[in-house]
């Protein structure tokens, strides 16, 4: 890694921080080595700080720590040593340093109150527990009371007092009755967080005398019972209703502390009748989202994992019809300490140089202290290694005797934390980890690793020999491994031998030797070929292979990369699959697979089962792979391939593929090298350095591709400077104090030689500075810590490898981390265009304060309440983004007539900067709604009674209705119109000197100062004459009328037996042709035009009702295509007019069936058509 010329102070602490890093041991997990190796004490198990125990059972102290040597351990208590030995009730565990405190056996918990501290010690140093608060749990009886019974008025409040003994850990609160039944909670009746029982109201079923308060202590398994509490509730009428008043809190604001991480418990409960219902909201800003629930029926907010960000004030609001009350609690959020960085365990060579750094935040912010062995550091044994630096201890040129625990208290008000953390300085022989003459087995051609694992102190240095005399290993054909493993990247045959691993350092020496052989490649030398058979034939595919003695082959085949189906018609041979009968389920891909415990190779070819032909047929099949590849010209970075095609198999071959296998990095990977037409068998390919070549060709016809040839030998090109850099190089921070570097790694093949790395460079742009360069290992990613907010870089990212650089990179443009935008737009401006739209206007922010992508700002609006109603409701917000630097917008759809609010953001890629303050604008009235409903009824002769509803949106004071109508005749024509303009305040109308019997149609709307709104229709009938109706009916009684109907029927018979006598004596009927050219007279129906009589068909009693023909639920009348004749009062409308008896008595009750339609007049009937009607 390339030095700058200087570091700056600021910089120091992160240098030494990579040097720790870099310097430090690892220790490998191998148990052996660690139990040979010594290590301070680890405290592993301990009890919790504060500490509740049951005074029945026996005190359990823990505290576990391990070791090398395995440690001592000893207590204080109250800060002074607690000796164990002079007290009988007291042991300690063997082995352990857990104290077990005999209570069940004469000893008394009470007596073993106070503050405990482990220490477990070593010749390696001191760790210490925690401060253990050992204190019993309690469980103290009711103090005795006289309570007064509580005679209560109906709808006033209530409280009733629990007030529990004060316990340890505090009791858990519940009211019940004397047959140990819950007692129901509501709205109205709740238990507070204080445990006192409150009525919002009382009602008369709360009167009893067993409301009695329980206290659980969990500890102690007991339940303590308050004597029973009488409540009386008398009734006075009538009940008095009241607006809220809150019970708790008391007054109009309070204050509440709580600390970070805790569950943040707030609550509110008002007196009032009706029941008040409680909301809560916190002032200037959201409630937490997925961290808010409301409990005991709203009335208590819980906020869950507080953090600073939750403090704030919090409004309770109580509402019933009569109005509301509030109360405002200020929160704040405090925190005990939590760690940011805790030490860790260091292992140091004798010496180097190391770092302990404890790191810790709060509110307020902790204090930071350092121990040594559990004795304060300013006092404790001087070393000169060591040098403290705040929450840094720095350790220069260690030796041995600087091995110690060190302990980090971070501490405020609110609590402590308390962390071990070792410096274990070890100077230790090399060791060898591996085991002697381990045996690794390799296919040629493929990589082999033989492992070296190691320890000691100092890192001993590694180095290979092949043989037991043999020279050292070195060159580009070996890769020497950070952890001791030798990598053959293409092991050979003659690479089989054994292989010495030796490990030094200054306090010694030690080798180990390892076996490798290198065995022959598995190769299938006969692959099965593509088949085409006849229904009912037998085919056999063969699968012949070659492979190394010492290798125990298994052959398995598959059909469509499944097992063979369990049919005795396939026989599977040594080196071959035979189908007997095959059938068309027998079609498919079938594959030869051989596996030996180093390697696997397959083969697959097609079947296809075709019907017989009648008459031989050319057969065209895919081309037969080519054969007897050949490499010659071998040159660093290109060769020439040629090959022998197969047979065409009737079809011309139109091109030969090129694949290529790098079996140094992707063994058994084909990948897509070149094409050449079907004429050509010789070609120049291109290579990169450091590949190891094999090639095969496939043929191409229009039936298809041919099996792959068999493989090239290998060529393995020299390794070179690699030619190309990472591509897609990006810097973008994840945080406002950092700047992540990424880019896209080189393939296998473009590292162009062993040891791929990248060297990446930054440096700020536009300011004087130098480079800053790391070297990183074949990764994609580098973070740089500690940057400006959001400030451009210039970055670049170039490839080495063993050999030397790629070409010089080019540089691209980063930015370390946004942060959020810090101030709000300014001159907030709004100009309302009309009832529905508006537009705003802001000033930009400076740019530096966005400190981030500007994406552009978004405006938060909404509605606060209807200027025409004058009630609020639930707030929803609306929001609109403009992208970029825009500095004005459109609202669209705001409601007429309203009073809204709106602020403004910035927004960058990290998220919203703060809002503008709200800026309340109004839009003008509009034009209202339709009325909401518009109803007709009782009517009559002459009038009409209208009802309507005021309009869903009045978007403005109503100023009028205005009312339209106008009749409908027979043929569905419109009258004149009528208009009336009704006062604002009106919601009926009575309509007078109507005409009877007459349909009119009515057109109705609201208006405010701006104009008229949408209509509403209907329409109505006034009913009929009650005389003339009588006299309709009364016809049917009168004589006249009875003698013209019986002379009718006497005229008809005398007809019908002359007809009948003529007919039998054989005579011709004088007027036969006319009859039968005409139909007598007498036997047609009537006539409406001459009134004559004849056979009546009521034609129109099997007709449907016309579709318009409707009654609505509100006994109003539609118009759809009904009209006025009496099938329409009679029958269509079937008692519309009832409200006094009468028209269902004369027209509905004496009818048998419907009388046909008549000239559809709104006119009283004449007698004939009255005739009519009656039959």
């Amino acid at each position: 890694m390339m030095k700058k010329k200087s570091i700056s102070a600021s910089k120091a602490s992160l240098v030494l921080f990579l040097c720790q890093m870099i310097s430090a041991l690892d220790v490998p997990l191998d148990s052996k080595l660690l139990e040979e190796l010594l290590q301070p004490p680890t405290i592993t198990q301990q009890s919790p700080k504060d500490y509740i125990v049951d005074p029945r059972e026996n005190i359990v102290i823990q505290c576990e720590a391990k070791g090398k040597p395995p440690p001592s351990f000893s207590w204080t208590r109250n800060g002074t040593h607690f000796d164990i030995d002079k007290d009988a009730q007291v042991t300690m565990k063997p082995n352990s340093g857990t104290l077990v405190i005999n209570i069940m056996n004469g000893g008394k918990a009470e007596a073993y109150e106070g503050v405990y501290q482990c220490t477990a010690r070593n010749e390696r140093g001191a760790a210490i527990s925690n401060n253990i608060v050992i204190r019993p749990s309690r469980s103290p009886l009711w103090t005795k009371e006289k309570l007064e019974p509580n005679q209560v008025r109906e709808g006033d409040s209530l409280v009733l007092h629990c007030r529990p003994p004060v316990g340890l850990p505090p009791p858990i609160i519940f009211w019940m009755d004397n047959a140990f039944q819950r007692l129901p909670q509501s709205e109205r009746v709740s238990q507070g967080l204080n445990g006192d029982l409150y009525f919002s109201n009382v009602q008369p079923e709360d009167t009893r005398e067993d409301y009695i308060c329980y206290a659980r202590f969990n500890h102690t398994q007991t339940i303590q019972q308050k004597q029973p509490i009488s409540v009386k509730v008398f009734s006075t009428k009538p009940v008095t209703e009241r607006q809220p008043v809150l019970l708790t809190p008391t007054g109009s604001t309070s204050t509440k502390v709580e600390l970070r991480g805790n569950v943040l418990l707030l609550e509110c409960i008002a007196a009032g009748l009706p029941t008040p219902v409680i909301r809560w909201i916190k002032e200037g800003g959201e409630l937490p989202a997925n961290r808010t629930f409301f409990e005991n029926f709203k009335k208590t907010l819980k906020i869950i994992d507080v953090s600073e960000a939750d403090s704030g004030n919090y409004k309770c609001i109580a509402r019933n019809i009569l109005g509301s009350a509030h109360h405002v609690i200020s929160v704040t959020v405090k925190a005990a300490p939590y760690w940011i960085t805790a030490p860790r365990n260091l292992v140091l060579s004798p010496g180097e140089d190391g770092t302990l750094i404890c790191r810790a935040n709060g509110n307020p912010k902790p204090n930071i202290s350092w121990l040594a062995n559990g004795v304060p550091i300013a006092i404790a044994p001087e070393d000169p290694s060591r040098k403290v630096d705040g929450d840094t201890i720095i350790f220069s040129h260690v030796q041995e005797r600087s091995s110690a625990v060190y302990q980090c208290n971070a501490s405020n008000e609110y609590g402590y934390l308390l962390a071990n953390a070792f410096v274990n300085v070890l100077a230790e022989p090399p060791r060898i980890l591996t085991p002697a003459n381990k045996l690794y087995q390799v296919i040629a051609d493929s990589p082999a690793l033989l492992d070296c694992a190691y320890f000691g102190s100092p890192k001993p240095e590694i180095e290979w020999f092949k043989g037991v005399k043999g020279s050292i290993l070195r060159g580009s054909e070996y890769v020497f491994h950070d952890n001791g493993t030798l990598e053959i990247p293409v092991a050979q045959k003659d690479s089989t031998g054994t292989y010495t691993c030796v490990a030094r350092n200054e306090l010694g020496k030690i080798q180990n030797e390892v076996q490798l052989e290198v065995k022959d490649p598995t190769m299938i030398i006969k692959q099965p070929e593509y088949k085409v058979i006849q229904r009912y034939g037998q085919v056999s595919f063969e699968c012949i292979i070659k492979h190394d003695s010492t290798l125990l082959p298994t052959v398995i085949w598959l059909k469509d990369n499944d097992e063979l189906p369990d049919d005795e018609r396939f026989l599977v041979g040594k080196d071959n699959l035979t189908i007997m009968n095959v059938t068309d389920k027998d079609d498919g891909t079938y594959t030869c697979i051989v596996n030996t415990t180093l390697d696997s190779v397959s083969a697959s070819a097609v079947l296809t089962v075709v019907a017989a032909p009648p008459t031989p047929a050319i057969i065209y099949a895919r081309p037969n792979p080519p054969f007897d590849l050949e490499l010659t010209g071998q040159l660093e970075r290109s060769v020439e391939l040629s090959w022998i095609p197969g047979d065409e198999n009737n079809s011309p071959i139109t091109n030969f593929v090129i694949e290529y296998e790098d079996g140094l990095h992707e063994s058994g990977v084909w990948h897509y090298q070149t094409e050449v037409p079907g004429t050509q068998t010789t070609v120049q390919l291109k290579l990169s350095p450091y590949v190891n070549y094999s090639f095969r060709v496939i043929a191409v016809n229009e039936i298809g591709r041919s099996q792959p040839s068999e493989p090239s030998e290998q060529y393995l090109t020299k390794s070179a400077n690699p030619d190309e850099n990472p591509s897609n190089v990006q810097g973008i921070g994840s945080e406002p104090d950092n700047l992540v570097i990424t880019w896209e790694s080189l393939k296998g093949f473009q590292s162009n030689g062993p040891g791929l790395q990248y060297k990446v460079s930054w440096r700020q742009k536009d300011v004087d500075d130098e480079w800053t360069s790391v070297i990183v290992a074949n990764v994609s990613k580098y973070i740089v810590s500690g940057t400006p907010t959001f400030v451009p870089y210039e970055i670049k990212v170039q490839a080495l490898n063993d050999l030397g650089y790629a070409p010089e990179p080019s540089e691209v443009i980063g930015h370390s981390g946004e942060d959020l935008p810090m101030v709000a737009p300014g001159n907030v401006q709004v100009h309302v265009i009309n009832s529905t739209l508006a537009k705003v206007h802001w000033d930009p922010v400076p740019l530096k304060t966005v400190r981030g992508h500007l994406q552009g700002y978004k405006v938060y609006y909404w509605k606060v309440q209807s200027l025409s109603r004058r009630s609020r409701r639930h707030v929803e917000k609306k929001i609109l983004t403009f992208r970029g630097n825009k500095t004005f917008g459109m609202l669209p759809g705001l409601e007429p007539y309203s009073s809204y609010k709106l602020n403004v953001r910035v927004v960058n890629g990290k998220g919203e900067g703060p809002a503008s303050p709200d800026k309340v604008f109004k839009t003008p009235e509009g034009v209202p709604s339709s009325p909401s409903f518009l109803k007709i009824t009782n009517p009559t002769l002459d009038s009409l009674t209208l009802e309507w509803g005021s309009p869903t949106h009045p978007n403005g004071v109503l100023t009028s209705y205005i009312l339209k109508f106008q009749p409908i005749n027979n043929t569905h024509e419109l009258g004149p119109l009528v208009e009336i303009r009704i006062p604002a305040n009106e919601s009926s109308l009575i309509l007078k000197n109507l005409n009877y019997s007459t349909r009119y149609k009515f057109y109705f709307n609201a208006q405010t100062s701006v104009g008229s709104g949408s209509q509403i229709t209907e329409e109505a009938v006034t009913i009929m004459d009650e005389a003339m109706a009588s006299r309709q009916v009364d016809i049917a009684t009168q004589g006249w009328f009875i003698g013209l109907m019986c002379a009718v029927a006497l005229l008809i018979l005398i007809l019908l037996i002359v007809c009948f006598i003529r007919r039998n004596k054989g005579g011709k009927y004088p007027v036969k042709e006319k009859e039968d050219a005409h139909a007598d007279p007498e036997i047609q129906p009537m006539k409406e035009d001459d009134g004559t009589f004849g056979e009546y068909s009521d034609a129109e009693d099997h007709k449907p009702l016309k579709k318009g023909s409707r009654t609505p639920s509100d006994r109003t009348v539609k118009k759809e295509d009904s009209d006025d004749s009496l099938v329409d009062y009679g029958e269509g409308v079937n008692g519309q007019f009832n409200e006094d008896g009468s028209f269902i008595g004369q027209y509905s009750g004496k009818k048998e069936k419907e009388p046909a339609e008549g000239n559809e007049s709104s006119e009283a009937p004449s007698p004939v058509n009255a005739m009519n009607s009656f039959v």
